[in-house]
């Protein structure tokens, strides 16, 4: 489907040779008769050992431009041979779309790394990255989409369905009309047409079709049109074209205009240019805003960002229109990107330059709230393929429309396809980072677990090398969330997700303890780190200080839900041993009685005994003179890990 929109045309008809030399090739190829020309370039090229950048690029082009990727391939490969990665940018695009018309996603990926390196731009690598990731997700989940060809399609180029009131308006090749004799030499097919047909709800076939506003009807392309949602109002593609003569400009070339006109009685009446035409540049595929407020276009007009660009104007109560708006460089990019729609705030349009599965593919984006719009995504198979996917259109429900395709299996040169879509899973996403408790540090490698209140598992994901992290769970859910990586402490969060689709909710955050910094070594033995546990004077009741480093213990016991200890309380040398032995353990089983009432199992405590002073740590025994501080040392519990 490269033969409209690129929006130009030479008028020539087919002619050919006995006998094709380069030049004659050459000429073919000028006056866009790809399909003579293509085999041209293949019949020269078998007698030419070595071919100029030039004549490659030709042979190759010829067949690119008729949907040939297979041959394509095989003289953009040879190009590539000669000029390596002095490729300009447009034939790094074509080379690449070529490996995917042939499904060799490998190698295109290869050249795609090639072609951003070369250009060193990280926002390119980004966007890169980013798409590829989607498309990786969307070939792992279940389509919303089906598709199906329909009847009406035919051996010739039949695609660009539009609402029209309760039928559908398309375009079509079919060699139905006074013209059929005139070819269109890109691919000797006839030259295009409106028709109107009848629709059926139940399957959404098409049928009756006949020319549509026969008025309109010229000896060169009417197509993709437009309406308003009365349907009184129509704007169409087509050629430049004064007293049934094509216009051409400098370099021989007819260009595409859009025109607007009422449709009274089924017949156009009060048609006009729009302002923005020209005979320098083409505009087409207009796309009118339900409301009527943009009209969105495609156009090859100077100062545009690739080969055809994405554009709007804004239309006004008494139909003044503002001047044209690029889309800007989220959207256009150096390849085509055309067949705008919009439709319930999002713009549906077709693209060879983004990231996609090979050739046109259809993307979406969103209108943001300042008037831009989003990050296109790709709407997956069964919508694309490896081949030209354009003319989305779908319906006010969001359940069904049109989608125009060139793809293997189909009956013609372009076939219409209609597509129902199901009701899209409601997803949001939960995003944060995880850090070090004691440093702060982020922490990679997190892996973060989302649950229902069953215990079933919504969701899964690791943090990145800046700890951070983004989960996917459904919407409408209270999840729980555990933060784990070992070696360390697991963290829990508590989260209600809405119902907005795609929403996200920021900055739940999580913090893990290593557990080598809760714990303190010595001989070969592992305790909590815990400072001195104080009671009062000759007592064993937990008090407000004794709880504060308590805290600790049942802390560890909590994140690390393995850990099993013992509990060993001591005293200093000063009193008597049996009451010294005796005060001791009654505050050990006191301490571990306070920790079981903190939800910790008591079989995770082996024991809590009382040794008195019978195992002081320095020389402060019966008789001997010390400091407050050394027997400090003394008067110690012990929280010893046996089990992690």
């Amino acid at each position: 489907m490269k033969k409209l929109y690129i929006l130009s045309l030479v008028l020539s008809f087919t002619f050919s040779f006995a006998q094709t030399n380069l030049k004659k090739a050459d000429a073919l190829f000028r006056n866009y008769a790809y399909v003579d020309a293509s085999k041209a370039y293949e019949e020269i090229l078998q007698n030419i050992k070595s071919p100029t950048a030039q004549t490659l690029k030709n042979a190759a082009d010829s067949y690119y431009f008729i949907s040939d990727a297979r041959n394509a391939l095989k003289w953009y490969k040879k190009l590539y041979e000669v000029q390596g990665n002095n490729l300009t940018d447009i034939y790094y695009l074509r080379y690449i779309q070529s490996l995917k018309g042939v499904m060799d996603y490998d190698e295109a990926d290869k050249m795609i790394k090639e072609y951003l390196t070369k250009k060193g731009d990280q926002k390119e690598v980004n966007s890169y990255v980013a798409q590829k990731a989607k498309i990786d997700s969307l070939s792992k989940a279940k389509s919303l989409y089906t598709v199906k060809n329909l009847d009406i399609n035919t051996s010739k180029s039949d695609f660009g369905a539009t609402f029209f009131q309760d039928r559908i308006v398309f375009t079509s090749a079919r060699d139905t009309t006074k013209f059929s004799e005139k070819l269109y030499t890109w691919n000797n097919q006839p030259f295009l047409n409106l028709y109107v047909a009848e629709r059926n709800p139940a399957d959404g076939s098409l049928f009756n079709e006949t020319v549509f506003l026969p008025n309109v009807m010229t000896k060169y392309h009417e197509a993709t049109a437009s309406f308003d949602a009365a349907g009184k109002t129509i704007y169409y593609s087509t050629n430049i074209v004064k007293k049934n003569k094509l216009i051409i400009d400098e370099t021989k070339t007819n260009n595409f205009q859009i025109v607007k006109g009422d449709i009274v009685n089924n017949k156009l009446e009060n048609p006009q240019k729009v302002f923005f035409d020209s005979n320098d540049y083409s505009v087409g595929h207009p796309s009118l805003s339900e409301d009527g407020q943009w009209l969105f276009f495609a156009s090859d007009m100077p100062n545009g960002i690739g080969e055809t660009d994405l554009y709007y104007v804004k239309i006004a109560t008494d139909g003044t229109m503002s001047s044209p708006v690029n889309l800007g460089p989220k959207i256009n990019t150096i390849g085509n990107d055309l067949f705008p729609f919009f439709h319930n705030g999002k713009l549906y349009f077709s693209s060879d330059g983004h990231y996609g599965y090979g050739d046109l593919d259809v993307y979406e984006s969103k209108l943001l709230a300042d008037g831009t719009f989003s990050d296109p995504v790709n709407l997956g198979a069964p919508i694309n393929s490896n081949k030209d996917d354009f003319s989305f259109i779908i319906d006010n429900t969001d359940s069904y429309g049109y989608v125009s395709s060139n793809r293997e299996g189909g009956k013609g040169d372009d076939d219409i396809y209609f597509f129902t879509k199901g009701k899209p899973v409601c997803n949001q996403t939960i995003s944060g980072m995880a850090t070090d408790r004691k440093t702060k540090l982020p922490l990679a490698d997190v892996t973060i677990m989302g649950y229902n209140s069953y215990s079933d598992v919504l969701g899964e994901t690791k943090t990145n090398y800046e700890g951070k992290y983004a989960l996917v769970v459904p919407c409408g859910k209270v999840v729980k969330m555990i933060a784990a990586k070992p070696n360390y402490s697991s963290d829990e969060k508590t989260v209600e997700t809405t119902n907005e689709n795609e929403g996200e909710i920021k900055d739940v955050n999580f913090e893990l303890s290593n557990y080598d910094d809760l714990v303190v070594k010595k001989k070969g033995v592992e305790k909590v780190d815990v400072n001195p546990i104080y009671f009062d004077y000759d007592k064993y009741d937990i008090t407000p200080l004794a709880i504060e480093e308590l805290t600790k213990v049942v802390f560890i016991m909590k994140k690390f839900p393995n850990i099993r200890i013992k509990i060993e309380s001591h005293t200093d040398s000063r009193g008597k041993d049996s009451y010294n032995l005796k005060l001791s353990d009654n505050r050990a089983k006191s301490t571990r009685d306070y920790i079981v009432s903190q939800d910790i199992d008591a079989s995770r405590i082996e024991s809590a005994i009382g040794y008195g002073e019978s195992r002081l740590i320095n020389k402060c025994k019966n008789g001997v003179k010390c400091t407050e501080n050394e027997h400090l040392l003394n008067r110690r519990s012990d929280f010893i890990i046996i089990q992690k």
